[in-house]
Formats: structure tokens, C-alpha cells, sequence
């Protein structure tokens, strides 16, 4: 598969070395290049990529920036035009959904001057959004990693998982252990909740406390190399009634028969539904989410298991499949994983235990 650069050229200008793309968002010019900056634009030309950065983060751009050439400057804009004029660009895209309007206002009087015509509609977005929707291998490559990591991190924690320790002290240690197991960061705020809180699906960790016959849910994610993981496992301290065990085994069944039904062609909104009607038939109105979301570079991305989105399912998307029960002031379940479409159907990326386990 070609580089997302030479993807995106392809896509969008081809050969005409009168148009380029202009990549001005932050998440958006890592994604392209591989290089983490707050600052800067990646310009694509028919002929080049050039990766603008200031004195700050022009070196280390050099030795580790891909894909593009690197190019310091003083002035961005002056850079910037010069460059489009060296090329002979008319015509440039631009990320209308990044930008704001004083910004967009700004490009747009910086390139007329110059009779370059600035297309600030969503061309670019919905192109980058399309691209980035199919992984590549060395995309599901990273994204496993970081999922070992988050698997590791499961297995590592449930030992601390004792009568009295806080939400907030297991959310700590599982993120130190993340980033002393070579995360760069956690995917998004990690979410720890036991007992009542269970039924919040996007608790804060907080001082309460486990205590015996509470289900534990836990939503975890690491970074690494860009790319986030996502992951949720519901755990118990002590034994449970058999209420919770019909709750956490009905979340199971839903969880596990979206993976029977997903594969290339099948609508997303269908998976929602397979996973909703399950839950639905015994305790209607508890599931007030999304099935699930795409991740990769961003950790909520495209396509999402929503009633609202139609598209079909292709191969090389990675969607979470998290059904959940919430109670409120009892208790709540929640089981994900991330799921990779195949060719044929698709294959988990995450290896952590669901079968219920009682601490």
C-alpha cells in the first residue's frame, strides 16, 4: 500500500501541478508524516511534500519526519507562498472542518493576492476522513501494539482490586503501568468505576471505594506511536447475584454476536441494531450509546455502530463492539472490544478474558 501522502496526491490532484493540498491540523499532519508537532503545515504538490516547521521543531523533524521533504522558515506565509509559487499551484484544498474562520479568512486573502484560489469546502476532509477510515497493515500493526499494552495492563491490575481501594488509585496504576510498559500516553482519560458509579458509562474515577459484590468496569486505552487502543472489561469483587449475572451475560451475548455479523458489506447501523435488540428484550432503555466508533490515530474515528450511520463496512476498518447495561444507582456493564474487518468477516484485536471474573 503507498504512503498516506502519495495516497491523498493520488486521490486529490494526481499529476495537475496547478493543485495542492494543505494540511494545517495538528492530528491531521502527524498522521501524514509521523511527526508530532503544535505547529507548522504539511503543503502537497503534485511534484512534493513539503513539512513547514519553525525553529523549534525543524531538526527533529529532520531526522524523523516521513513521507515529505522538511522545510524551516521565519515567515510561515512567506514560506508558504513561495513554495506554492515555485510549483505553480492555482489551486489549493484546504481542512475547512480544522480551521477556524479568522484562519480560514486569513489563507484565503494570503493566496488571492497571489491569484491562487483557496477551496474551503469539505473535499479535503471527507478525503483524508475516507483515507483514514481503511488502515493499513503497518496502521493495524501499531494499533495492536498499543493493545498489548492495554491487555497487559488488565492483567496487571487485577490483583489490586481489593475491599477499599479507591476508583481513582486503580485508574493511576494501571496508567503508570502503561507508561512504564511503553506507552507514550493513555488514549483518553481512563475510566474506573465501581459499584453505583458503574451505571455513569463515563464516570470520573473518584474516591469511592470497592466493595464486596461490586462489578468494577474499567475502559482503558494506551498510545503508542500515534495510535490508540480502547478497551472495557467489567470485573466483580466477590461473588454476585444472579441478577448481575444475567445483566454481564446478556452484555456478553450482544458483544459476541456483533462479531458473528460483522464483514465487509453489512451496514453499520445493523450492528447497532444486533447488539441493541439483544438488550433491548429484557432491560429496554439501559443502553443509551453508540455500539461503537472507529479508532486509529484519533481515539473516537470513523466509521461509528450507530442507528445513524448507514456506511458498509469494508476491509481494514477497525470499530469498537461495546454494548453495555447501565442501572442507575446499581450498577453498570460494559464489554469492548476492537474489532478488524477482514475479507471474510472480521477478527478481534483485543486479547483480555470475557468470561465473568469474580476477585
Amino acid at each position: 500500500m503507498k504512503n498516506p501522502v502519495e495516497r491523498i496526491r493520488e486521490k486529490l490532484i494526481g499529476a495537475d501541478s496547478q493543485k495542492a493540498i494543505l494540511v494545517y491540523s495538528e492530528r491531521n499532519r502527524r498522521y501524514f508524516t509521523e511527526f508530532p508537532s503544535d505547529a507548522g503545515a504539511l503543503l502537497i504538490t503534485a511534484e512534493e511534500a513539503y513539512l513547514l516547521q519553525d525553529f523549534r521543531y525543524e531538526e527533529a523533524a529532520g531526522y524523523s519526519a516521513k513521507n515529505c521533504t522538511v522545510t524551516g522558515f521565519k515567515n510561515f506565509m512567506e514560506k508558504l507562498l513561495e513554495l506554492m509559487e515555485k510549483h505553480g499551484v492555482k489551486q489549493v484544498y484546504m481542512e475547512i472542518n480544522k480551521l477556524s474562520v479568522a484562519e480560514a479568512r486569513k489563507f484565503e486573502k494570503a493566496f488571492g493576492e497571489k491569484g491562487i484560489e483557496t477551496v474551503l469546502d469539505e473535499t479535503l476532509d471527507n478525503a483524508i476522513k475516507d483515507q483514514r477510515m481503511i488502515k493499513s497493515p503497518e496502521e493495524v500493526k501499531k494499533i495492536e501494539a498499543a493493545q498489548a499494552i492495554t491487555d497487559a495492563a488488565f492483567q496487571h491490575i487485577l490483583p489490586f482490586i481489593k475491599e477499599g481501594v479507591t476508583e481513582r488509585d486503580l485508574a493511576l496504576e494501571i496508567e503508570f503501568f502503561m507508561r512504564k510498559n511503553g506507552a507514550e500516553n493513555v488514549a483518553f482519560d481512563l475510566i474506573v468505576a465501581a459499584g453505583k458509579n458503574g451505571s455513569q458509562c463515563h464516570a470520573v474515577p473518584s474516591l469511592n471505594t470497592v466493595q464486596k459484590g461490586d462489578f468494577i468496569t474499567m475502559d482503558t486505552g494506551a498510545m503508542l506511536d500515534g495510535y490508540h487502543s480502547d478497551m472495557t472489561r467489567t470485573v466483580a469483587f466477590g461473588k454476585v447475584s444472579d441478577e448481575q449475572r444475567k445483566v454481564y451475560e446478556t452484555v456478553l451475548q450482544a458483544q459476541l454476536a456483533v462479531i458473528d455479523a460483522v464483514k465487509p458489506g453489512v451496514p453499520c447501523c445493523d450492528m447497532d441494531k444486533i447488539a441493541r435488540d439483544i438488550i433491548e428484550k429484557d432491560y429496554p432503555g439501559t443502553f443509551g450509546h453508540g455500539l461503537g466508533h472507529g479508532v486509529g490515530f484519533e481515539i473516537h474515528e470513523w466509521p461509528v455502530f450507530s442507528h445513524r450511520d448507514t456506511t458498509l463496512c469494508a476491509e481494514g476498518m477497525v470499530i469498537t463492539d461495546e454494548p453495555g447495561i447501565y442501572l442507575p444507582a446499581q450498577y453498570g456493564v460494559r464489554i469492548e472490544d476492537m474489532l478488524l474487518v477482514t475479507a471474510d468477516g472480521c477478527r478481534s484485536l483485543t486479547k483480555s478474558p470475557k468470561e465473568l471474573i469474580e476477585l
